[in-house]
C-alpha cells in the first residue's frame, strides 16, 4: 500500500504512476504529498473508488493527470489480448496446459 510514508521517501521531482489497483493507493495521502511538494507529479488510470467523487482534491491539482481506467485501450494491446485468449481456448480444447495459466 502507498500511503504518506511512501510518498514522504520519494524524491520531490518523482512521478508517481498507478496503472494497477487504485486500491494499493492513500489517494488522500497521495494528494497531500503532491500539495505539499513531497512528489512532483502523478498520473492514474485506476482509484479507489472509479470515479472518484467529485470533490476529491486530486481532481483538483494541476500536478494529477486522471484517465479513465483505459490505459489498455490501444489496438495492439487489444491484439495481444484476442491472440492471447485464442491461444488459451485452443491449449484447452487440446488438454494442453495454457500459455497465460497461473497456478500457485
Amino acid at each position: 500500500m502507498f500511503d504518506s510514508r511512501e510518498f514522504a521517501a520519494m524524491k520531490t521531482n518523482a512521478v508517481f504512476v498507478n496503472i494497477g489497483r487504485g486500491s494499493l493507493v492513500d489517494h488522500h495521502a497521495l494528494a497531500g504529498a503532491l500539495q505539499r511538494g513531497e512528489i512532483g507529479s502523478a498520473g492514474l488510470d485506476v482509484t479507489e473508488p472509479e470515479p472518484l467523487p467529485r470533490d476529491h482534491p486530486l481532481l483538483s491539482l494541476d500536478n494529477v493527470i486522471i484517465t479513465p481506467h483505459r490505459g489498455s485501450a490501444t489496438m495492439k494491446c487489444r491484439m495481444r489480448m484476442i491472440h492471447t485468449a485464442v491461444k488459451n481456448i485452443q491449449a484447452a480444447l487440446n488438454d494442453e496446459p495454457m500459455p497465460s495459466e497461473i497456478t500457485s
